[in-house]
């Protein structure tokens, strides 16, 4: 009994100490956002805090300067258009690989886990080339582009539903229900826990995407927040405490979203185990 106990106090000692490592460099951007330049790049270990007051002026400054409102805009549009796309796109192309038999079908389930192996970087010059053939430059569909599918949801949703039983679909067949019915009615909506975790790996990749934004979107009116945080680091120098207030702002949509989404969150990394 001492034992366990013992072991259960080591364990949360650990997880307190490994929380409070991961959220240091939050409380660091948090004080330096409210630090003068000359304090922010100070080595000195007396500078945790700031000394000639708080500056909370930062914050009103990097708002009126860098026009939050048109990146939140930006990035919120491009987030909802793909969690949109994808979740569609992958559960038809989930279910026909999961459940249907069709000619080619190992072949072409082999070429999206390919796809998943290859670094995403290596598509960036084709999809750049059919935005600028499309005229989506500088766009919300051009910032949409790459997420319209997503192999890593396919693979999802394929495995989704193959774990379903085969029972309900053969009930449903009997009852005179063709394909389309049994995947909207029967199939489609037992799968939510897979679309809630697609959905929120989509909504992160997409809100830290941030080679793409900066190639297809070089107007300010139609960038991300991403891009936009990158484009405020300086050649020569740079204004840290500009940098660290407009990084607050900009993790506040997740934040908001996550508060309000928290079970949803949590559900779903339970369900595909996957990693932030």
């Amino acid at each position: 009994m001492e034992t366990s106990k013992t072991n259960k106090i080591i364990l949360y000692v650990v997880l307190i100490i490994m929380s409070l490592v991961m959220l240091i460099p939050f409380a660091w951007m948090i004080l330096t956002a409210l630090k003068t330049n000359q304090e922010s790049i100070s080595v000195s270990p007396f500078y945790i805090l700031p000394h000639s007051g708080w500056h909370f002026e930062n914050f009103a400054t990097v708002w009126k300067s860098y026009n939050f409102i048109t990146l939140y805009k930006n990035t919120i549009l491009m987030i909802f258009f793909r969690v949109v796309c994808a979740c569609l796109t992958a559960t038809m192309a989930g279910y026909a690989f999961g459940r249907l038999n069709f000619p080619g079908e190992k072949f072409f389930f082999s070429l999206i886990l390919i796809q998943m192996m290859i670094p995403a970087q290596i598509f960036i010059i084709p999809q750049y080339i059919m935005v600028s053939k499309l005229g989506w430059m500088n766009t919300t569909a051009g910032l949409v582009f790459p997420g319209l599918v997503t192999a890593f949801g396919t693979y999802l949703l394929k495995t989704a539903y193959q774990g379903l039983p085969k029972e309900l679909e053969e009930a449903a067949a009997i009852d005179g229900a063709n394909v389309v019915q049994r995947f909207l009615f029967i199939m489609f909506p037992l799968t939510r826990s897979a679309m809630v975790s697609l959905g929120i790996f989509t909504s992160l990749f997409a809100f830290k995407d941030l080679m793409w934004p900066m190639i297809v979107c070089t107007n300010s009116e139609t960038t991300t927040l991403s891009a936009g945080l990158a484009k405020m680091q300086g050649q020569y120098g740079s204004d840290y405490p500009a940098m660290m207030a407009a990084a607050v702002l900009a993790i506040v949509p997740m934040i908001v979203i996550y508060i309000i989404f928290q079970k949803q969150f949590v559900e779903g990394i339970a369900t595909s185990g996957g990693k932030l």
